[in-house]
């Protein structure tokens, strides 16, 4: 009878063996040789670009988690009549992301259930051919030095941009969208116990110390003020110290910063990169004319940046003048005669045809000088294929631009902007995400360039130039067909042989958000400087350097004998050249660098557009990022639940049954 039990025992102990081997085969269990590979197994990171968080003095714009806690949800499809039953991640098109906004601030009830947003990359057909900006009908209307601020300069504005959204939102890549787009398809799928969920990771300094303006966040140290390095340059170079810096001066202007919905995605290929790569190829095409120390006034260009937020730029460019500091030493405000600003012109292409046009704020002798060397440059190209005009008289005045700061301090100001457009923007996507390189043409680029660069040639010289002389004003569309691929595009992006002849950058993907200032504006460090910044500084360094004798590494004595040491990052000796090319800190005018903070000032009456300066600030985080991962349902977790108290059971009334069996037999024997 004994050897009966045993043999009942035995084999059930090899059937409970044989069940555990078979799970253990089934579920494909794989052994992990470190915490991390744990991880990467479980979490899936995802590549996205995301909406921050910005504060000005009367509160806040843009993203964030709501909370001090990451967001975790499922990942939901967006569709226009969806309803959110529970907190979602949603899953949406990019051409359907302006209704969602809308939607949400519409619908209490919606807007309660959504934890977090992705928006979709690539097939961006729909948006592009309708257009969408999320900027307002009229940019910054605030700093118009006209009073019709109700002018609808760009018709597909929808202002989202400028809104606060108590949730983070992520714009996906293109790889990463396909996968999102898969997991939403499965979560679907209502017969899974497992449901994919989104892990958002965008908390702001600003939500945890509870400072939400710009005012409070400074003083807290929570944020940093929007902000860079404009970059000017002379050409030819000047000897500050002798009387040809008292040329009078034709002041060129153009802008390297753009914005959009996401702070890393932020190209401006039309807005304003166009202009900024014209002015390039203008100042290249300029600086192969022989006998510039001829010229009876002064070329002057200057490249700003962060007007895209307050005309930061231009409007501490102006108080630096006013101030004399050493940052625009070699310009004399009192001396400049005329400035002619470079805006959006990579879209003046219709039909084969290019055409530009001239905008001016009122007439007088000085810009009536500048609109008759712009029609006498375009004369000289020889071709219809490029035209000129000046701007409608029906425009309340110049379109939303830097020359708007240089109005405001001086509504005298002779001036003329250039646009690819007359009385609204043809740019569809201006300060969208999808103002990319496929949104401009590099014709129209090459041919604004040699509009410009003859144009000042003209007015440089002050004296009739036989065809033949304009005509030896030449751009170089290889160059510039080579800086819109260093620019506006990651491939090859700054790690193009343009930028590497000048700088090493920290990145290859190029973006033109102008970021955030750090330390002691007034003594800029390399280190805080943008790749951009530093690239043009270096590019305008070189093409305006005048001949220098045994030219060579940079040395102590370089800067002392009017030298600036160019190419420096690349050997960490640089070549020392005659230039004069000046970094120029650009930042609120409204705000002071002391004791290493900064300080909101009172408005000035010496500063027309300081009472109107948001005074931008963008919230400090410790990390950002975006995973997703599996987690079981509750219908799942209660299957589990009962599946583990019914083993529990089972296993008790074995152990129960096992021990009366086993007792039983020890009696009989």
């Amino acid at each position: 009878m004994a050897s009966t039990v045993t043999e009942r025992l035995l084999c059930l102990l090899c059937l409970l063996s044989s069940l555990h081997l078979t799970f253990s085969a089934t579920s494909g269990q794989v052994a992990f040789e470190s915490v991390p590979e744990l991880e990467n197994s479980m979490y899936k990171i995802i590549d996205g670009y995301p909406c921050v968080r910005l504060l000005n003095l009367s509160g806040e714009i843009g993203c964030a988690n709501p909370g001090l806690d990451k967001v975790v949800a499922p990942i939901v499809k967006f569709k226009k009549d969806i309803e959110l039953v529970q907190s979602s991640s949603l899953l949406v098109a990019s051409y359907d992301f302006e209704s969602f906004l809308s939607r949400v601030s519409s619908d209490s009830n919606f807007a309660r259930n959504v934890a977090g947003v992705l928006v979709e990359s690539g097939a961006q057909n729909q948006t592009h051919s309708e257009g969408s900006s999320p900027d307002k009908k009229f940019p910054q209307a605030e700093f118009s030095p006209y009073k019709n601020n109700e002018f609808n300069w760009n018709p597909t504005g929808s202002g989202i941009m400028w809104g606060l959204y108590d949730f983070p939102v992520f714009l996906l890549s293109e790889s990463s969208t396909q996968s999102l787009q898969e997991i939403a398809v499965k979560n679907e799928n209502k017969d899974t116990y497992a449901a994919e969920v989104t892990e958002f990771d965008l908390v702001m300094q600003t939500t945890k110390a509870g400072t939400h303006d710009s005012e409070s966040c400074l003083r807290e140290r929570t944020c940093l003020p929007l902000g860079g390095y404009s970059v000017w340059s002379a050409l030819p170079a000047q000897n500050i110290s002798s009387s040809s810096s008292k040329k009078p001066i034709v002041l060129t202007v153009a802008s390297m910063d753009s914005a959009s919905f996401f702070r890393d995605k932020s190209l401006g290929a039309e807005s304003s990169l166009s202009g900024m790569i014209t002015l390039l190829a203008a100042v290249d095409a300029l600086s192969r004319i022989e006998d510039l120390d001829k010229l009876s006034k002064q070329l002057v260009f200057v490249v700003f940046t962060g007007e895209a937020w307050g005309y930061l730029g231009s409007r501490r460019f102006l108080l630096e003048l006013d101030q004399h500091t050493d940052a625009v030493n070699g310009i004399n405000s009192t001396l400049i005669e005329t400035v002619i600003e470079v805006g959006s012109v990579g879209k003046g292409y219709d039909q084969g045809v290019k055409t530009f046009y001239a905008h001016t704020a009122e007439v007088s002798s000085s810009t009536n000088k500048t609109l008759s060397a712009i029609q006498k440059a375009r004369d000289s190209l020889g071709t219809e294929s490029i035209k000129y005009s000046t701007a409608s008289e029906s425009n309340p005045g110049i379109p939303p631009s830097s020359f708007m700061s240089f109005l405001k301090q001086n509504p005298h100001t002779p001036g003329v902007v250039l646009e690819d457009f007359d009385t609204s923007f043809t740019n569809k996507l201006y300060h969208s995400h999808l103002d990319d390189l496929s949104n401009i043409n590099s014709s129209a680029i090459v041919a604004a360039a040699s509009l410009v660069a003859r144009t000042l040639y003209i007015l440089a010289s002050n004296k009739d130039l036989s065809d033949s002389s304009l005509n030896s004003v030449k751009v170089n569309s290889s160059l510039v067909d080579e800086l819109l691929g260093c620019l506006l595009n990651c491939e090859p992006g700054l790690s193009c042989d343009l930028v590497n002849h000048y700088i090493s950058p920290s990145s290859t993907c190029p973006g033109h958000y102008v970021g955030v200032i750090q330390g002691d504006p007034s003594e800029p460090f390399i280190g805080y400087v943008g790749d951009v910044s530093r690239f043009v500084w270096n590019f305008m360094a070189d093409k305006t350097s005048g001949p220098l004798k045994n030219a060579g590494p940079c040395s102590e004595n370089c800067s002392q004998t009017g030298g600036v040491c160019i190419k420096q990052e690349i050997d960490g000796k640089g070549v020392c050249a005659i230039s004069t090319t000046r970094y120029v800190p650009a930042y609120s005018t409204r705000l002071k660098y002391e004791s290493e903070s900064w300080i909101v000032l009172p408005p000035n009456s010496s500063d027309p557009m300081g009472a109107a300066d948001p005074v931008w600030t963008e919230s400090n985080w410790n990390t950002i990022s975006l995973r997703v991962y599996s987690v079981q349902g509750a219908s799942y977790d209660h299957l589990v639940l009962v599946a583990g108290v019914a083993v529990t059971a089972l296993s008790y009334l074995l152990i129960i049954i096992i021990k009366a069996v086993i007792a039983k037999a020890l009696k009989q024997d």
